[in-house]
């Protein structure tokens, strides 16, 4: 018995050891694009005969956080790999260069701009007659900015000419708002991004309820990442962009199921304000309350370029269409949960302000909750339970200050939230959840807390499936789940009876039966009624992200598999009738659908390894 203990626990490591080495192959549209720029190797090679021009001069002179520019170019020693490169600030050089290694000690340039376009993007002429020109669209990122052209293409740049500079009116204006459930269930944050410190200006929120002059003013607090707190490259170097400051302002004491208006703004030290825009949200329902409850759920989205910048159509070629689905449906949902790999910004830190504002529409009015994943966290000797590089150096520290969620420590991004009659546990696949862990005792406790008689709707979430996926990579390893995944959490998951469990990570969707020790325990396929017996495990990572491919072996305990951009939306009818749904991001269409009807007592109802001891005494 000894030697086949020593055995299984081999295997375990192994299997653990070869899910590193597969679930992390780097393929071409893997890289983030701006990777494949060879800064250190930038050579300077103006000519004054080349000239770039970008209009208009002022940007978002009506308030606006995103405006389209015009960049005119005109070279008259033309090639193919010429490209044009967008830079904020506009002041680009080398002087506060911070080199990765000793190959390069004296570079031109060490910094990244924030994305690019090749000189004849839409314009195969450009080749012959050296003229173009190029619309990208721009966001307010609290500094001026400049548009550069390259030669050499990107492996071997020759920085050729730089444009004049543009900016938005007021580069520190508050932007981005973001809206998140706070501890308490009658309490809503509210966080966005602006270029004030505190030192120049007091932030704040004014809100009350929609049509009603009597307003409230609540203090915001203020957080900033610093370069410092970077763990590595690209992140540390290259990667770096002042993300300014973050400002997250607390909400309380709001009415249930109450639509609330709301400004962010700041007071200057000269007295006088300067404002963001006005929004509007729903609060949320008392926890057990019944009544029409709707949650989108998703991972791995990313973001899309509306300019066609850099090559997103290649890494997150669906960002753009789940978003703008989200943001058409926006009146028929109340609650987001976007589970890990967010940004997929990889260390190239300006691409967090690109997503903040690619889903302002959406997490303005609606509390936007997410998760962490292996491209926000992981990183060596960081403290992830993952060794890989996937976050670009971030380890964590960009979006645990971006996203406010409701948990204890958010360096540890696992919590608890309510909406109605939902409960969901949501963990961080990326720091230890095996049984003995502090994890582990949270999510038990977090299981255990629910009143299923109010709240009979519970939900696990985690960024990696730690229950069920028939991803290539787990089919060719033959565990068909993240190794060493569901050892411990089946168990919690059958004693508290968690009706679905979300995950990201595998890009595509896929839903099992309910499902307990690789047993399905129920018959039924879309319609669901009295005793469940099993946990149904939902893959939903198909949030725009490059699409992941199926093992071709499709286990019995699959229902539906699809390797297509997607979201899930779930209804709460009543505490007795739930409605789920698979949409995709491309119409909006639903493809995949169940029902569960049921009453308390098949909540509470015993099955396999779900009830404690029992006695026949009276």
């Amino acid at each position: 018995m000894e030697d086949r203990s020593h055995c299984l626990k081999f295997f375990t490591i192994v299997l653990f050891c070869l899910s590193l080495v597969s679930a992390h192959r780097v393929h071409e549209y893997d890289k983030h694009p701006l990777s494949k720029f060879n800064i250190y190797k930038t050579t300077p090679g103006f000519r004054d005969s080349v000239i770039i021009t970008a209009t208009p001069l002022i940007l978002g002179s009506e308030g606006e956080g995103t405006a389209w520019v015009t960049v005119d170019l005109v070279n008259p020693d033309p090639s193919d790999d010429d490209w044009v490169a967008v830079y904020s600030p506009a002041n680009f050089n080398s002087s506060t260069c911070s080199v990765e290694n000793d190959e390069f000690q004296s570079p031109y340039l060490c910094t990244s701009p924030i994305k690019y376009k090749y000189a004849n993007f839409s314009n195969a002429n450009y080749n012959q007659t050296g003229n173009n020109t190029l619309k990208f669209q721009l966001i307010n990122q609290r500094a001026d900015f400049s548009f550069a052209l390259f030669s050499g293409g990107l492996s071997n740049p020759v920085l050729v000419a730089v444009s004049n500079v543009i900016t938005f009116s007021n580069p520190k204006a508050p932007l981005y708002a973001r809206l998140a459930h706070g501890k308490l269930w009658n309490e809503m944050t509210v966080t966005w991004t602006s270029g004030y410190s505190i030192d120049e200006a007091v932030p704040f929120v004014e809100w009350g309820l929609k049509g009603e002059e009597t307003r409230t003013r609540s203090p915001a607090g203020t957080l900033t990442v610093e370069q410092n707190s970077m763990c590595g490259a690209p992140a540390r170097t290259v990667g770096w962009h002042d993300l300014g400051f973050t400002h997250t302002s607390f909400l309380t004491n709001l009415w249930p199921n109450t639509v609330y208006s709301y400004r962010m703004g700041h007071i200057l030290s000269n007295g006088s304000y300067v404002w963001g825009k006005n929004y509007t949200f729903k609060s949320s329902p008392y926890p057990g309350q019944d009544s029409l409850q709707r949650v989108i759920i998703f991972g791995d989205m990313g973001k899309g370029e509306r300019d066609g910048s850099n090559e997103y159509s290649s890494k997150d070629p669906g960002a753009l269409n789940t978003t703008d689905q989200l943001i058409k449906d926006l009146p028929n949902y109340d609650i987001v949960f976007h589970i890990g790999d967010i940004s997929y910004a990889d260390g190239y830190v300006a691409d967090w302000d690109q997503f903040t504002a690619q889903v302002e529409p959406i997490a303005s009015a609606v509390p936007y909750m997410v998760a962490s994943g292996n491209h926000e966290r992981d990183w060596p000797d960081s403290g992830s339970f993952y060794t890989s590089t996937d976050s670009g150096g971030e380890c964590g520290v960009i979006a645990e200050t971006l996203y406010y969620v409701p948990a204890e420590n958010r360096a540890k991004f696992w919590y608890s939230t309510d909406y109605g009659m939902f409960h969901f546990c949501v963990a961080d696949s990326e720091h230890d959840w095996r049984k003995g862990s502090e994890q582990y005792r949270f999510l038990e406790k977090c299981l255990a807390s629910v009143d299923r008689r109010k709240q009979p709707w519970l939900i696990f979430v985690a960024h990696r499936p730690l229950g069920y996926s028939s991803n290539d990579w787990f089919g060719e390893e033959g565990s068909f789940e993240e190794p060493m995944g569901r050892d411990d959490l089946q168990r919690l998951w059958q004693k508290y009876r968690v009706d679905i469990a979300f995950y990201g990570h595998v890009h595509a969707y896929e839903r099992t039966c309910p499902i307990y020790q690789n047993v399905c325990v129920n018959s039924e396929e879309s319609h669901y009624s009295g005793t469940m017996n099993g946990t149904i495990h939902v893959v939903v990572g198909g949030g725009g992200h490059h699409l992941g491919s199926f093992f071709d072996t499709i286990p019995n305990w699959s229902l539906y598999r699809d390797a297509d951009w997607g979201f899930v939306k779930m209804t709460a009818f009543n505490r007795s009738s739930l409605l789920f749904e698979y949409k995709k991001s491309r119409d909006g269409e639903v493809y995949d659908s169940f029902t569960i009807n049921r009453e308390y007592k098949d909540v509470i109802s015993c099955v396999h390894d779900s009830c404690g001891p029992s006695t026949l005494a009276s």
